[in-house]
């Protein structure tokens, strides 16, 4: 039969690391309930300051919950992770810029930035000065993923072949993240959940929130994935593309380029038309403002659109 476990926050690692003891081992068919910590681990409360960012000091990896063994996982299989709840555990968020961090060049954002966000809504996160910006909580999972098949220990910033900091909004409950296995037992890790994020999440953050999420793992023997696949409940269109959205575009032989341009205009048009200042702007573009591209065939120019959806103005 079937069994729901718990697992709690009390005790995270950093590191993806294959030689780490299971906190916790499951069946196939089993669901685990896990209590999640931010991604600045706690650092943050609502009455934070931009001069924190700084003043955290350096990265020390993503803390997480973990690792779980799975009872008949071996390398080649993949694991399933169906998607039960994602919900915050705080009542607020963050959304931080770290000078030198981010796509948008240093120059650009020398100073640190913090927006904290007010989640008591339950629907949606409202911005710290301006209230009239209300983004709709659609929360997932930053980090997913299992232990590496190479010994040692390896950042959880990069995404990798085992999953990780993949970033993925579209990873919210009712889908399913299939993960290839790398070592017996798969050793699952979770965390840096996000209430709300655009796809690129470009200012590198974020509504970053503690969670709780649960989550139901299965196996599939044998299916030799090299890298993360899922599958989604219905749609990916999400509650902010329901509505009107004004769209940035850039044109250019370089995709990060082009991108960096989109945000830019983006930028330009959320001072001049909606008041923000362009620190509140880049934020906004990094946890509402969805990239795309556009087109990628005809040479010797791309395009890469940035979608702001207008329903997040109140």
């Amino acid at each position: 039969m079937a069994t729901t476990h718990q697992l709690d926050r009390d005790t995270v690692h950093r590191e993806w690391n294959n030689s780490l003891a299971p906190r916790l081992t499951i069946d196939p068919g089993d669901t685990v309930v896990f209590d999640t910590r931010d991604a600045a681990d706690g650092y943050y409360s609502p009455k934070s300051t931009h001069s924190d960012v700084l003043a955290r000091g350096p990265f020390r990896g993503h803390p997480l919950t973990g690792p779980v063994a799975i009872r008949g996982a071996r390398t080649g299989d993949v694991l399933t992770v169906e998607i039960i709840d994602v919900k915050p555990a705080a009542a607020f968020g963050w959304t931080a810029i770290r000078p030198g961090r981010g796509l948008m060049p240093e120059a650009e954002f020398p100073k640190p930035f913090l927006n904290i966000w007010d989640l008591t809504e339950g629907t949606h996160a409202r911005m710290g000065r301006d209230s009239r910006v209300r983004v709709p909580i659609a929360p997932f999972p930053g980090v997913m993923g299992v232990a590496l098949d190479e010994p040692g220990a390896h950042s959880t910033m990069p995404p990798r072949k085992n999953g990780g900091n993949m970033d993925i909004k579209q990873l919210v409950a009712g889908t399913t993240l299939l993960l290839p296995v790398w070592v017996n037992g798969a050793l699952f890790s979770v965390g840096d959940a996000h209430a709300a994020q655009g796809d690129g999440e470009v200012c590198v953050t974020a509504i970053e929130m503690m969670a709780q999420v649960t989550l139901r793992f299965g196996l599939e023997a044998g299916r030799g994935f090299h890298e993360p696949r899922f599958r989604t409940r219905g749609p990916v269109a999400s509650a902010l593309e329901r509505g009107p959205c004004y769209v940035t575009t850039a044109a250019g032989p370089d995709l990060l380029a082009d991108a960096q341009q989109a945000i830019r205009y983006m930028i330009e048009h959320l001072v001049e038309e909606r008041g923000l200042s362009r620190e509140e702007a880049y934020i906004l573009c990094s946890v509402a403002v969805d990239l795309k591209i556009s087109e990628i065939v005809d040479v010797p120019n791309w395009i890469v659109s940035a979608f702001l959806p207008e329903t997040v103005f109140a």
